[in-house]
């Protein structure tokens, strides 16, 4: 199981609306593109992944719950930003605020923002080469925090705006920093 890369421009020129119903005539099939407008196919995570995924997001949940700042979402969600990705990040978070300046149609759809936070969790059918490059085009797009996870090599690679990459080896925890104030991810159960 793997993604495929289909490159579509200078043969074809996919818009928004057509990219939303490609996804919404092939519900099995999970899409995203990059911002060169390539259409990637992605391939379903294995049980291990998806269960990790799981307890990841949870714990996002619970503390979104108790501070009600913004929005949670999984990999499911597909987000249009604005360099012309349609991107499904693991996890990811917005400020309630920004989520609300979108109007119902923007929510219901591909919502057209950029989310504050993203998280990968590199999976056995994902290289890191493409999940870096997946990570750049968050942070090109505006993302503010990005943690791209390795549980094989134990290891967390933390996106910052404007920032140098910093990578820790096995961190006992991860830190939501500003963008996410008060939430810590224990790192116990992943590695």
């Amino acid at each position: 199981m793997t993604a495929f890369t289909i490159s579509l421009e200078p043969v074809i020129h996919m818009t928004d609306e057509q990219f939303y119903q490609l996804c919404r005539a092939n519900p099995d099939v999970k899409f995203e593109r990059n911002a060169a407008g390539d259409l990637i196919v992605m391939s379903p995570t294995g049980g291990e992944t998806g269960s990790y995924n799981a307890e990841i997001s949870a714990d996002f949940v619970i503390w979104n719950r108790q501070t009600q700042l913004g929005k949670v979402f999984d990999s499911s969600t597909c987000f249009k930003l604005p360099k012309g990705g349609n991107r499904s990040p693991d996890v990811a978070w917005i400020a309630l605020d920004r989520w609300n300046q979108l109007d119902r149609e923007q929510q219901r759809k591909f919502p057209p923002i950029t989310p504050d936070f993203v998280l990968e969790l590199l999976s056995p059918t994902d290289t890191l080469e493409k999940t870096q490059a997946k990570m750049q085009e968050y942070m090109n797009s505006g993302v503010k925090l990005g943690w791209l996870i390795d549980r094989d090599n134990h290891y967390v690679e933390i996106y910052r705006t404007d920032q140098p990459i910093e990578v820790l080896k096995r961190p006992e925890q991860l830190s939501g920093e500003d963008v996410l104030p008060g939430f810590i991810l224990k790192m116990n159960f992943i590695w």
